[in-house]
């Protein structure tokens, strides 16, 4: 999909196919009840005459129409537009989800896109229909139902995780948009049997004790567009996990993450087979950070991916039918931060996957912040880019050029020289990452790949994409493999995983032999 909203006929035939690939692509206000769902609702299909779209949850609630009870719209997956865009909205959406508007204000958001208040109001009103201030009070909603119906926290709790400003304001937009109070949908959660798409109410979980604080855990499910190549992300993630910071393996992902107001710890489940939500424990320092925190975590995983379309692109390409076979639902394994991708991504190259983490464990061993509490596996923070700016060359265990190379990268973010995060545009971050000494093209478009999630990166000089493409029998020169992934578009860092799986599986057969 190229637009922001498919056209009428197209999501009225999705409503009336009940196609869940559409959850969270667009909402369908009826009018004759007053209520907005997913398209997937399997509630009776209304009359065509009925039914008004939606771009955002947010627009549907502006326009008076409440969430509906059964299909819990604002549990879909998000939106794998805000992923791919790069102009204003799409970095804004980004930016809106990470919690920039509830931290920073809109005056906030419009200084890290760099335009005026009055320019950000009138495109996004342009064209979603609603600014960023509703756009951000529909995500603190959302925000809120999960936490009532999945956690054991108290309301105030609830609200003050959610960004409401006062229980008056959390009581209010619940009742509005719900037509329920806290309490009744809590209760409803209790009594109401668990289907795929609501978060069931988990038992408390201990809390976690460090030496400056106690972590709060809160326990709820990510829902994602199915299939999900599960095993494979897991695995990727477990093979770069730098000790210390992360651990993981085939069946679950931990780490340690910096946030906004303190610290936080996230436990990631890989999901059974016939299961489309991803078992998600956060244990935080300060709940204001619990909708960050579960944007970070969708980004990681890249759980708004949509990869029906993805394999309706690639599957064009014949080579990519038996590849897209073996590993069906494939995803972009992102980024929690930004920035510290970049640090680690200057710092593995030239060497090995398994020499970058060594490499990196002991950087972080000697520069991030301990952290002290019972779990041996997470002993650290990874460090700032101000700390690394003042290490010493002689605790950093590489060669001279590559030193002088992370330092430059690590003064230029902390100065804000380069600024980094999900609303930065992959064209200008790669622009600017190449205009440092030390940092070529193939590393710059790395970054952006992984740190921003970036779905349309392409890697045609990376040995293992090359290899992977002899293996499907696709143009096996950079310049040629160029040449041919142009039809992969809009989606080549999907293809650049499926190269990378080919090399992988054609290393494993040679091993074998």
């Amino acid at each position: 999909m190229d637009t922001v909203l498919p056209t009428k006929d197209a999501c009225y035939r999705a409503v009336a196919s009940r196609d869940s690939r559409f959850d969270g692509w667009f909402y369908t206000g009826v009018t004759s009840t007053g209520i907005y769902c997913r398209p997937s609702c399997p509630a009776i299909t209304p009359r065509r005459k009925n039914v008004t779209f939606f771009s955002t949850a947010a627009g549907a609630q502006q326009a008076g129409f409440r969430a509906c009870l059964r299909c819990r719209p604002d549990a879909a997956p998000g939106s794998p537009e805000w992923n791919y865009r790069t102009d204003l909205v799409g970095r804004a959406m980004r930016l809106i989800g990470d919690g920039v508007v509830d931290r920073s204000g809109v005056d906030g958001l419009a200084q890290r896109l760099g335009y005026s208040v009055r320019h950000v109001h009138r495109t996004l009103g342009d064209e979603l229909g609603v600014g960023p201030l509703a756009l951000a009070r529909a995500q603190r909603a959302q925000t809120a139902r999960t936490l009532i119906e999945s956690s054991e926290l108290s309301f105030s709790e609830v609200a003050f995780a959610s960004g409401f400003a006062s229980i008056r304001q959390f009581n209010e937009t619940i009742k509005e948009i719900y037509v329920s109070t806290p309490s009744q949908l809590r209760e409803r959660a209790q009594t109401a049997p668990a289907i795929d798409h609501t978060a069931p109410r988990s038992a408390p979980s201990a809390a976690v004790s460090t030496s400056q604080q106690t972590l709060i855990p809160v326990t709820l499910r990510l829902a994602f567009r199915a299939p999900l190549a599960s095993n494979e992300l897991w695995t990727f993630l477990a093979a770069r996990a730098i000790i210390g910071i992360e651990h993981g393996n085939t069946a679950v992902y931990r780490r340690a993450l910096q946030l906004p107001h303190g610290i936080g710890l996230i436990e990631l489940k890989k999901p059974d087979a016939e299961q489309s939500y991803v078992w998600c424990t956060l244990s935080l320092a300060d709940l204001r950070d619990l909708t960050t925190a579960v944007r970070r975590c969708r980004r990681l995983l890249d759980l708004d991916a949509d990869p029906v379309a993805v394999a309706q692109t690639l599957s064009s390409d014949p080579g990519f039918v038996a590849a897209l076979r073996r590993a069906p639902g494939l995803r972009l394994p992102g980024a929690c931060d930004p920035a510290e991708y970049a640090i680690r991504a200057v710092i593995g190259q030239q060497i090995s996957v398994a020499a970058a983490r060594t490499v990196t464990a002991r950087i972080c061993a000697r520069y991030g912040a301990p952290l002290a509490h019972p779990d041996t596996e997470l002993t650290h923070m990874f460090p700032t880019p101000e700390t690394l700016v003042e290490a010493d060359p002689a605790d950093l265990p590489m060669p001279l050029a590559r030193k002088r190379t992370l330092r430059t990268l690590c003064a230029a973010l902390a100065d804000g020289t380069i600024a980094l995060d999900v609303g930065s545009d992959p064209a200008q971050l790669v622009s600017e990452l190449t205009a440092l000494p030390g940092i070529g093209p193939w590393t710059a478009n790395y970054i952006a790949m992984r740190g921003l999630g970036a779905p349309d990166i392409f890697l045609e000089t990376d040995l293992g994409v090359l290899r992977g493409a002899a293996a499907l029998g696709l143009p096996a020169t950079p310049r040629e493999l160029l040449a041919h992934a142009e039809r992969w578009r809009p989606w080549r860092s999907y293809a650049v995983l499926h190269l990378w799986h080919a090399a992988s599986n054609t290393d494993s057969k040679e091993a074998a032999q």
